[in-house]
Order: structure tokens, then C-alpha cells, then sequence
């Protein structure tokens, strides 16, 4: 791989005497969409919030876009994040703001941007999303695939080089998932970003991603296509991917973890 983006080498982090990450290490490439995989309760999010730099790994190291970010003072990794896009599940829009105000609080915050471009920047973006029409909509009265377009829009409204998300498809319904996926496909293309996307969805994955990464039990167990993955032979990737009751992931609560995760079966 060329010039990953995001570099993570031999990762550990661990929650009290849980492990939720042992030695884990990705190359993320540039432009493309990459999906985390695996059960819940793995590490997944646990990896969004070490890139944008909200948590710092026990051991090891994560690189974004060339700098170390767990070595980066307070006012450069306020810079580093500008170049970063987040899109949370659930979309967590602003109740008690329009979709207008929504979409424009990044500017606001991160910009000196007078009111006629913020204006003509977030129209442009409602628009790409199909959301043209919406500015003064509160998001009380939005569908859950409209308010997950409005966060997308947010997420990208200061034209980063890279965008996390956190389970984009919970919750939707079959057309709006698909109208989503769609969306991020087209928003990554045409503005040339890297998106990460964290999801236990393997049917929407097969058909949005470019690259996967599935964890299990702490460790990083596959990486591949969609396509090398449904091929792969290992019995915990086939127990995921195939969605099989059986195999080596087990999903009995573990006393030592403090909650039900996903942990090798015995």
C-alpha cells in the first residue's frame, strides 16, 4: 500500500484490567473506504476515538496524515482535527438548532468566514445530500435518514482529508441505509477523502467498502477486500462474516470484562 493515510502500529489499550485492543496495527489507505469490523464490544469505536486523538494508546503508536498524534501538544491536535470529519451514531445533531445551524456550527467554530459564504457553503452542502430546502427544518422533524444526511453534510462542511464513522446504518430503514451508503460512496469520491467506517453491517459493507479489518477478542483476526473476506477460511472471519451461531467468537458474558463482550469461545 502506498502512502497510508493513518498508520497504526502495535496498539494496546486496555480499560482497568480489560484489554481492548492487543497489539494491533493497520495501514489505511488514501482515498478509499475502510470498514472495522466485528462484534460488538471489541474496540471498534475504541479505534475512531485513538485517530482523532480523544484517547491515547497504552503502548504503540497511530500516525494521521504523517504526524503522531499522541505526541501532539493541545493546539496542534486542534489543528490535526480539522482535516478529520466524525459522523456519530444516530447522526447527534443539535436538538435545539436548525439543520442550518447544524450543519454551519464547524465553520463557526473553525473559521473566520463571514455570514454571506458560511451561508452559501452550508446551501451547497445541504444540496449534495439532497437536503436542499432544509435549512430551517429543526431535527425533531427530520426521518432518521434525513437526520443522518445532515450530519454528513456537517461532517464534511470544512472539506477534511479524512471522515470516522461510527455505525452510520443503525437504525435506518432498507431505503434510507441504502440512500446513506450511497451518499457516502459519492461524498468520498467527489471530494477525494478517506473514510473509516465502523459497523458490525456485513451485507452494506459488501456492497460500500473497499477494504476491511475485522477485530475479534482484542486482536486484529482478517484484513482484506469484502470479496477475500467471504472467502476467507478461518473459522472465527467465517463465523462473522457468514453470521454463524457457532465458532470460536463467543458472546457469554464474561465476569473478568465487566460486560457482555465478544470473547474467544473455549
Amino acid at each position: 500500500m502506498k502512502d497510508p493515510i493513518i498508520r497504526i502500529r502495535n496498539v494496546h489499550f486496555q480499560r482497568g484490567d480489560k484489554v481492548v485492543l492487543d497489539d494491533v496495527s493497520m495501514d489505511i489507505g488514501r482515498g478509499g473506504i475502510v470498514a472495522i469490523m466485528g462484534p460488538s464490544g471489541v474496540g471498534k469505536t475504541t479505534i475512531l476515538r485513538l485517530i482523532s486523538g480523544q484517547l491515547q494508546p497504552s503502548k504503540g503508536s497511530i500516525e494521521v496524515n504523517g504526524k503522531q498524534v499522541s505526541k501532539l501538544s493541545r493546539r496542534k491536535l486542534y489543528e490535526c482535527r480539522k482535516d478529520i470529519g466524525v459522523l456519530l451514531q444516530n447522526g447527534a445533531l443539535f436538538t435545539d438548532l436548525t439543520v442550518f445551524e447544524n450543519v454551519a456550527t464547524p465553520l463557526r467554530e473553525h473559521t473566520d468566514l463571514g455570514e454571506e459564504e458560511i451561508s452559501e457553503r452550508v446551501t451547497a452542502k445541504l444540496d449534495s445530500v439532497g437536503l436542499a430546502g432544509t435549512e430551517e427544518l429543526m431535527p425533531h422533524s427530520l426521518s432518521g435518514g434525513m437526520a443522518r444526511r445532515v450530519a454528513l453534510a456537517r461532517a464534511v462542511i470544512l472539506n477534511p482529508k479524512i471522515v470516522l464513522f461510527d455505525e452510520p446504518m443503525t437504525g435506518l430503514d432498507p431505503i434510507a441505509m441504502s440512500t446513506v451508503g450511497r451518499l457516502i460512496r459519492e461524498t468520498n469520491d467527489s471530494l477525494g477523502l478517506t473514510s473509516v467506517i465502523v459497523t458490525h453491517n456485513v451485507s452494506q459493507m459488501k456492497k460500500l467498502v473497499d477494504y476491511c479489518f475485522i477485530l475479534a477478542s482484542a486482536k486484529l483476526i482478517a484484513e482484506g477486500s469484502p470479496q477475500e473476506l467471504m472467502r476467507n477460511s478461518d473459522p472465527a472471519v467465517d463465523q462473522f462474516m457468514n453470521g454463524r451461531v457457532e465458532g470460536p467468537i463467543s458472546f457469554k458474558y464474561r465476569e473478568d470484562a465487566g460486560n457482555a463482550t465478544a470473547s474467544p469461545g473455549r
